[in-house]
């Protein structure tokens, strides 16, 4: 029996769905962290006593620039999953970039945007 080259309609579209849900999940969080450093929700230290105003905007600052990390970190997230799906569009995907060879689906449900095997990972960290 020769070796299955690429998977099925059926289980592109159950790696479909996962893709969806994590990117629906993935854009709510990054709406999240934006809003968090454009100050959307109003809370800032404008109407503090000044006695605390300086630490408060010293840990506002802290606050944004994790929040502004998490966002772009969160931003690539994102496009690694719309790079899946435009791999499940056109037949690519679950293929590592490497080996050639079809990356296992335990993997592709843990690491949906993979494309890399395991195999092929391994051999790059040495």
């Amino acid at each position: 029996m020769s070796e299955k080259t690429r998977y099925s309609d059926e289980e592109l579209e159950e790696f479909r769905a996962i893709i969806n849900e994590k990117l629906q999940i993935a854009k709510q969080e990054y709406e999240n962290y934006r809003a968090a450093v454009t100050n959307a929700d109003g809370n800032d230290t404008v109407d503090t006593s000044p006695t605390y105003k300086v630490l408060e905007e010293g840990a506002s600052t802290l606050s944004k620039e994790e929040a502004g990390r998490l966002a772009q970190r969160q931003m690539k997230f994102i496009q690694n999953l719309q790079a899946a799906m435009v791999r499940i569009e056109n037949g690519t995907y679950g293929i590592c970039r490497e080996t050639g060879k079809l990356i296992p689906k335990e993997r592709l449900r843990a690491v949906p945007h993979a494309t890399l095997s395991i195999e092929a990972k391994s051999q790059k960290k040495k």
